[in-house]
């Protein structure tokens, strides 16, 4: 690893400013705000692109350059002592669920831009360039798939295979695109992926574990794994009024049966598998006729690719065996396998929050994030903070200035150790 000055990292982090920062937060929440608290900011849509108008703005005010990439992802930069190596690039998401919350992925993106003026207020100085970034449609709500940005970014996905798709509003993404690319005119357009150095994402937890304990810092050392499955139950449709129950092939009734079966199948006492069932839809859907055919969505997701693959694998043959009446369908529509961190990266958040004194938990994310693929091209890692209740995705989201500022402080001491004068990160 990298030798860094703690003085440096110690000088960063006291120069993250809570006011500025909580003020940037509510500021740039009220972008597509929705009142309660709430945002809607589809990816690509209006409200997004005045969000980027913002951030571009921001960087030039205070002499960053921005770039933008061929799938929009949008870059700030601050340039280290050695221009040539290779950047340390944190960051999030700025799209937003429909009705989402203030902080869900921009949170990341505020508080990298935070700790950058702090390097500029502590006048500390970085072999490496430092870049923020924004991620392209993280949530997948206006367009699929989620996480667009990072995948094409990450090499997961090819951006010429998805162009030609419409969003939920029927505009193609390359129109879209488009339309980002031309709302920051101030961005030199980057075509290629330049190496990384290392990638630091800091997020709200999106769950209840880090407030429950009362530690203000999470450091993720990996997200579980997850398998996606469409099933299809398919009987008869009938009269609900003279069709005699032992003549029915109701397939919302095999559906409860077969949801009972995974129910069981999946139970785990240590709570730490997760299976849910996160669509379910009828056909015909009216009250007073029999369904024919019924249709689920089922997410299973474990930080173990053993037991992933021991739970998924069996879940076509449970599912037929439990179906009574109608014809039963399984298909795997994504896999995703645990992502283990980089060590290094790990550890040298780890320093970070031992070097301010602020207390931390080792954990893994249950939620996807832009870090799961950027892991596949670099070292990578992410630092939580609490939200309260464990709420998000959701107008209610909520944190206060004292765990943003936290987090940010361990961001800027990282991201000084990451692309410190004194050799690589690795």
């Amino acid at each position: 690893m990298a030798t860094y000055s703690d003085l440096d990292g110690i000088a960063a982090a006291a120069a993250i400013d809570e006011a500025r920062l909580w003020s940037h937060l509510v500021g740039f929440g009220e972008i597509g705000g929705i009142g309660g608290g709430g945002v809607c900011r589809l990816a690509l849509g209006e409200e997004e692109l005045a969000a980027r108008r913002h951030i571009a703005s921001w960087a030039q005010s205070r002499g960053y350059r921005v770039f933008v990439d061929p799938v929009a992802n949008l870059f700030v930069r601050r340039e280290g002592t050695d221009p040539g190596a290779a950047p340390v690039i944190t960051g999030s998401h700025i799209d937003t669920q429909p009705q989402g919350g203030r902080f869900d992925g921009a949170y990341g993106v505020i508080a990298a831009l935070e700790a950058l003026a702090a390097l500029d207020g502590a006048s500390v100085k970085t072999r490496r360039p430092i870049e923020v970034v924004a991620w392209t449609n993280e949530e997948g709500v206006r367009f699929t798939p989620g996480a667009m940005g990072s995948m094409v970014f990450s090499g997961a996905l090819a951006l010429s295979d998805i162009a030609g798709r419409r969003g939920s509003d029927g505009v193609t993404l390359s129109a879209a695109l488009a339309s980002a690319l031309a709302a920051t005119p101030q961005a030199t357009f980057r075509p290629t992926v330049p190496p990384i150095a290392a990638y630091v994402e800091a997020h709200i937890e999106q769950g209840p574990e880090l407030e429950a304990r009362g530690i203000p810092i999470g450091i993720v050392e990996g997200i579980q794994g997850v398998r996606w499955f469409d099933i299809e139950v398919s009987g008869s449709g009938a009269h609900a009024g003279t069709t005699p129950l032992s003549r029915r092939r109701d397939a919302f009734q095999d559906a409860l049966r077969i949801v009972s079966a995974l129910n069981d199948w999946t139970s785990d006492r240590g709570d730490v598998l997760r299976f849910t069932v996160g669509r379910f839809d009828l056909t015909p859907n009216s009250r007073n006729t029999v369904p024919a055919r019924a249709s689920l969505g089922i997410d299973l997701r474990h930080p173990d690719a053993n037991v992933l693959r021991e739970k998924g694998d069996r879940i076509a043959a449970i599912a037929a065996a439990a179906a009574r009446y109608c014809a039963v369908s399984v298909r795997e529509v994504f896999t995703k396998a645990p992502a283990s961190f980089d060590a290094a990266v790990i550890g040298t958040i780890e320093a970070a929050t031992r070097l301010l004194r602020i207390p931390a938990l080792r954990m893994s994310s249950g939620a996807f994030h832009d870090a799961l693929f950027l892991n596949d091209v670099c070292p990578a890692g992410m630092i939580f903070i609490p939200c309260e209740a464990g709420i998000s995705h959701d107008p209610a989201e909520s944190i206060t200035s004292v765990q943003a500022a936290a987090g940010a402080r361990v961001l800027a001491a990282t991201l000084v150790a990451l692309a410190g004068a004194d050799g690589d990160v690795r």
